[in-house]
């Protein structure tokens, strides 16, 4: 892959409500959104990294970071109706007015402090050598959701009767979305709207390793992960 050619997209609104500015909340002693442009850069995949923001605190910070900001997002793709692919349509549109057009592009979110160069790396190989429109990273349920329960009026029912009985290990392993980056080809995106489809590729990450921050208690259960992670690689740095 060209890094001539190729875009990392940091997407940081300033909305957040839940957590306060959580795309530069203090994280482990630095500012979030550090963790993802330190990850791009550490990659050495991209030509420039950047964020997409309204917000000019977080425009500051990323700059601090090392990342640019050469425009500030729209009002209108800055509410709570906007798509991460109506951010990117943005972004490229953007840069194609000023005659730049990226082949490849990476959307990383701010929120991703356990994102590293090297799954970064792993995920522009799979792109290049799989012919896939993109690839992002997926962990896998811990429990069968195929086992899932729902309650009405008080009461508990299997979703899916018919796999009441069967064990764990005969169900299809399914994953979801670890809410980390989408690395894709810009012309089939930008040809069809759609980021994520049928051309899509996934690389599978430990459960250890992925943390949705939606709330105080998902950002407490991250620091967690994340310290405990670095004394697991002091750890193993030390032993002879």
């Amino acid at each position: 892959m060209d890094s001539r050619n190729c875009l990392a997209v940091i997407t940081a609104r300033g909305g957040s409500k839940r957590i306060p500015h959580k795309n530069i909340a203090p994280f482990c002693g630095k500012p979030m959104i550090a963790y993802a442009i330190g990850a791009a850069a550490e990659s050495g995949l991209f030509s420039e990294i950047m964020v997409s923001t309204d917000d000019g605190e977080i425009a500051e910070v990323a700059r601090a970071c090392g990342a640019k900001t050469p425009f500030m997002r729209s009002a209108e793709n800055s509410d709570d109706n906007a798509t991460t692919s109506d951010v990117l349509r943005e972004v490229l549109r953007c840069y194609a007015q000023e005659g730049r057009v990226f082949e490849t592009a990476c959307c990383i979110y701010p929120t991703a402090p356990f994102l590293t160069g090297d799954v970064l790396k792993r995920a522009a190989v799979l792109l290049a050598e799989s012919g896939a429109d993109t690839v992002m990273p997926v962990v896998a349920f811990s429990f069968p959701p195929q086992r899932g329960m729902i309650m009405r009026g008080g009461r508990l029912s299997y979703e899916r009767p018919e796999c009441r009985d069967m064990r764990s290990q005969d169900l299809e392993t399914i994953y979801h979305d670890c809410g980390q980056f989408y690395f894709f080809r810009t012309a089939p995106f930008l040809r069809t709207g759609v980021l994520v489809g049928e051309n899509t590729a996934g690389i599978e990450l430990p459960e250890l390793r992925v943390q949705d921050i939606d709330n105080p208690q998902d950002l407490e259960l991250a620091e967690l992960k994340y310290r405990y992670l670095q004394e697991q690689a002091k750890r193993e740095a030390a032993q002879p």
